[in-house]
Order: structure tokens, then C-alpha cells, then sequence
């Protein structure tokens, strides 16, 4: 019996090739197993990030980092601060 972490991190490993995100899931359930592993992977907890820091972090895995990063704040993963200066990891 395998473990759901793991199963989880073979499922997202077929996202990529060469550690570059080859497109991103248009399917809700598998986009969301995307940006669980992209904000776990790649933000730290308790780490205020400006939004060209962001853009940098997603842009190592793939080029459209603004639709990584708005579907990562819709998810709830990344919070936005209100006036849009600063992101921090909310999950």
C-alpha cells in the first residue's frame, strides 16, 4: 500500500519535464495537486515575499508565472495583501 504523499508527488512529477512545468492542468482537481506542490516546493512558511519575488519563484518552473501566481492566490495557497505589495504562503 503506498502512501498518499507519495502517490501525490508521482502525480505532480508528470506535470513536468526537466524541472519545467510542461502546461498547466486545465482539470481543477489536478491544477489544485499542482499548487499545493508549487507553494510547498518553492515558498517558505512565515516569509513575507514581494510580488517580483513571486514572479522569480514560479517563473523557475514555468514562463506564465502571472496565471500561476492569481491561481494561487484564488486558491487560497498564496494570501495577497491588499494593497498588492506583499504575498505571503497561507496553507
Amino acid at each position: 500500500m503506498s502512501d498518499s504523499g507519495s502517490s501525490s508527488a508521482q502525480g505532480v512529477a508528470a506535470f513536468f519535464s526537466q524541472g519545467r512545468l510542461t502546461a498547466i492542468p486545465r482539470k481543477t482537481a489536478r491544477r489544485e495537486q499542482l499548487l499545493v506542490h508549487l507553494v510547498e516546493t518553492l515558498f517558505e512558511q512565515d516569509r513575507t515575499y514581494t510580488e517580483p519575488e513571486v514572479n522569480e519563484a514560479l517563473l523557475t518552473v514555468h514562463g506564465d508565472c502571472s496565471a500561476l501566481r492569481r491561481y494561487l492566490v484564488d486558491s487560497g495557497l498564496l494570501a495577497r495583501a491588499k494593497d498588492g505589495s506583499s504575498y505571503r504562503r497561507a496553507a
